[in-house]
């Protein structure tokens, strides 16, 4: 009978590539796994976090075993390209960091073992991901395992699976769950049961046992408000005994796409909103523990969420089994971004395989994602031909779900990429990196005029802030939770308005680590989360999607960490899904206001201010007082450059460019046009190696070349520091415009 064993503990790691045979001689540390060796430099900016090869080596007894018994290493994940060791013989070799993988070592077992594996997170052109804008954490950063089975099991050589699919159809109130178990042996029949409904013998034939259970009046998984999971039990048989056991829980539900609704669960319309998430944490990097991602869905629980697109990469498979008991609808997808790379094409084949493959069981998960923003760079024949290839191969592995895409905001909406999938979403950031609020409304208006009959959703948008940075005047690029509030109470509405996105995922629930940023005040750090990277912190849009989401009553009063304001007369903001709410000061009611979700007062300053909502039975307080200047911690370095005219360096002569000309204006002159491409390579170069990598597309050159060199400046967050914003105005000064 089978027998699964954890085998974290008790491991020697060494930070180099000394090689299979040095490992138990070199210098190293007694390490526990999950382990990751970026846990720091992966986290603090200079994108010059390690990527190499690291060794890991463990010594144990051979195991108990009957003589006809296999031995397989189960790693859940080893980024990126691991190498199994026993004993000086190698074993294997996996490319992918974000699957289960395992490997049969029974051949080279002796009676004292020595089990050695390399992990390599170094720069090639083969494996995925090689850029993109997240941290590509190095280690055996997982959990390991050592399963043993009799001679006759359920698969374990395919592409990490369980060897047990279970899918269903719905007719009515009855379901027909259709149970199919691929066998390695001689075993002749499996027994299928499903608790509280019944059970089926079945045949073994070719290596593969097929048969379905009726489920009569079938309780559905209903999503949030009802994930109802059934329990699944294989067992295989073999004259008349139980040799290998197997389980899974599964769910049965309908679902649809359509054009003007939307998403539709079990029949009825059910708009999906929601995050995304990333996996890793502050210090601890993707070597996270069980507790840390049931914190991380008791967060997004919170937040009355219903989906999350798990990004951008296979996640843990407890993570999917939360999502399965939690009712979330499940975005999955492979690490295929960004850059398309020739000799990756058998990578993203064996990835998008190992996803499903692994997770076909899981009623949470809704689409497969083939990619993300893989346009970045362009689009060549070859990228066209793999995702055709890829869309073929996950509806011939798993036919009961959609494919899907997130497409980047610079690819143009009549591009042949954006149709190839079956369903079409967007990552859009107008109103962040360039643009207005409100080219979100037009781009999605745009599209449906253009093709009403396509499934269009929002995969991705947001906007940094970092907590520190506060303002009474907030404005795109500053950083400020301010900021963030009002760009998501944008979307919020825009959201309202056009019912037909089948899905938005706002980027991202908590901030992660992005090595190669430097801006925003934090190196190193994506800051569009609306929870901070160490979980400790909601910022204040994230109680703007809890009064918009959840059906827990609750006020929040925002601006809590703004507590030195310097204006004569301040806003109080509160979020809140009750109808009503009354602000206090200092004791004294100041107002009440009924309304819907947002909820903003005016309050006039001096000294010291005790600041209590009241909404029913619900309450929330922070204290603000007056002073005679801003908080200059309040506000990110580089951003003294907004009252341009007030500075005596910058002079602006009449006739002349300036960084408050239009750039499409300024790029008539061809030095003027080079002044502003030396500014955007300088700029692309604090964001990482995406933002270094972007082709403009005619789109958005249209929309970025609409605003203002001084609007780009104050986008740029800081990373243009006065003295380069002075010597560019001043070299525009000594340009004559161009006149039409």
């Amino acid at each position: 009978m089978r027998k699964t064993i954890l085998i974290n503990d008790d491991w020697k790691f060494v930070k180099e590539n000394v090689g299979a045979e040095k490992v138990f001689v070199a210098q190293g540390e007694k390490i526990n796994i999950p382990h990751t060796w970026n846990a720091i430099d992966g986290q603090d900016g200079g994108n010059d976090y390690y990527r190499g090869t690291c060794w890991y080596g463990k010594t144990f007894q051979k195991p108990e075993l009957y003589s006809s018994d296999q031995v397989y290493l189960e790693f859940r994940g080893a980024n990126s390209t691991a190498e199994v060791w026993m004993n000086n013989t190698k074993l294997s070799t996996h490319d992918g960091g974000y699957s289960t993988f395992r490997v049969n070592i029974t051949d080279a077992l002796e009676e004292e073992n020595e089990l050695v594996v390399s992990v390599d997170n170094g720069p090639n052109d083969r494996v995925y991901p090689q850029k993109a804008d997240f941290t590509f954490y190095g280690g055996a950063y997982r959990d390991v395992y050592m399963v043993i089975v009799s001679d006759s099991h359920f698969d374990m050589d395919y592409y990490g699976g369980s060897g047990l699919q279970i899918t269903s159809e719905i007719n009515e109130r009855t379901a027909v769950v259709n149970l199919k178990s691929f066998i390695t042996g001689d075993a002749k029949a499996v027994r299928y049961s499903i608790e509280g409904v019944g059970d089926l013998e079945v045949p073994v034939v070719d290596g593969v046992a097929s048969g379905n259970i009726k489920i009569s009046e079938v309780h559905l998984w209903d999503g949030v408000e009802d994930p109802y999971l059934y329990e699944a039990k294989a067992e295989l048989l073999k004259e008349g005994n139980v040799v290998d056991r197997i389980d899974s829980r599964f769910g049965c539900r309908t679902f649809s796409f359509d054009k003007d609704k939307g998403f539709t669960l079990n029949g009825r319309p059910y708009p999906l909103r929601g995050v995304s998430r990333h996996q890793d944490r502050i210090g601890v990097g993707n070597a996270i523990t069980k507790e840390m991602m049931m914190e991380d869905m008791e967060i997004i629980k919170e937040i009355g969420a219903n989906t999350i697109r798990l990004a951008h990469y296979q996640h843990d498979q407890y993570f999917y089994d939360l999502c399965d008991e939690y009712g979330m609808i499940v975005w999955a997808e492979i690490p295929y971004i960004t850059e398309h790379m020739p000799n990756g094409r058998e990578n993203t084949i064996t990835q998008l395989t190992e996803l499903i493959v692994q997770n076909i069981n899981h009623p949470s998960i809704f689409c497969w994602g083939l990619s993300n923003e893989i346009s970045v760079t362009g689009v060549t024949d070859d990228l066209m031909e793999n995702h055709k290839t890829l869309n073929d191969l996950a509806h011939s592995l798993d036919n009961t779900r959609p494919t899907t895409m997130a497409h980047a905001f610079m690819l143009e909406i009549d591009e042949p990429l954006v149709f190839l999938p079956d369903i079409m979403s967007y990552n859009l950031y107008y109103g962040w990196y360039l643009g207005e609020l409100t080219d979100n409304d037009t781009f999605f208006d745009d599209f449906h005029k253009k093709y009403p009959d396509k499934v269009i959703g929002l995969a991705e948008y947001g906007a940094d802030a970092n907590p520190r940075l506060q303002t009474e005047t907030p404005e795109r690029g500053d950083y400020t939770e301010q900021y963030q509030s009002v760009y998501h109470e944008h979307m919020l509405n825009m959201f309202r308005e056009r019912p037909y996105l089948w899905a938005t995922h706002v980027w991202n629930m908590f901030d992660f680590a992005a090595d190669g940023r430097d801006e925003g005040g934090e190196n190193g750090i994506n800051q569009k989360g609306l929870v901070t990277f160490d979980r400790k912190y909601k910022k204040d849009a994230f109680y703007l999607y809890k009064a918009y989401w959840s059906n827990e009553p609750f006020v929040h009063l925002c601006g809590r960490k703004y507590v030195e304001r310097h204006e004569e007369e301040t806003e109080v903001k509160i979020y809140s899904n009750e109808d009503s709410v009354e602000l206090y000061s200092n004791g004294e009611l100041v107002e009440k206001q009924s309304g819907n979700k947002v909820f903003t007062f005016k309050l006039k300053l001096k000294g010291e201010h005790r600041i209590e909502v009241k909404a029913g039975t619900y309450s929330d307080e922070i204290t603000i007082c007056k002073v005679s200047e801003p908080n200059k911690d309040y506000q990110l370095e580089g951003r003294e450059v907004i009252n341009w005219f007030d500075d005596p360096e910058m002079n602006n002569p009449e006739g002349y460019y300036s960084i408050q000309d239009v750039m499409a204006d300024i790029r008539k002159d061809p030095e003027g046009n080079k002044i502003l491409d030396d500014m955007m390579t300088y700029v692309k170069s604090k964001r990482g190696d995406v933002a270094k990598n972007v082709k403009q597309s005619k789109s958005m050159a249209k929309v970025m070349n609409a605003m203002t060199a001084e609007a780009l400046i104050k986008q740029a967050g800081g990373s243009i520091p006065k003295s380069m914003t002075v010597e560019i105005n001043k070299a525009l000064n000594k340009i004559k415009k161009v006149n039409d």
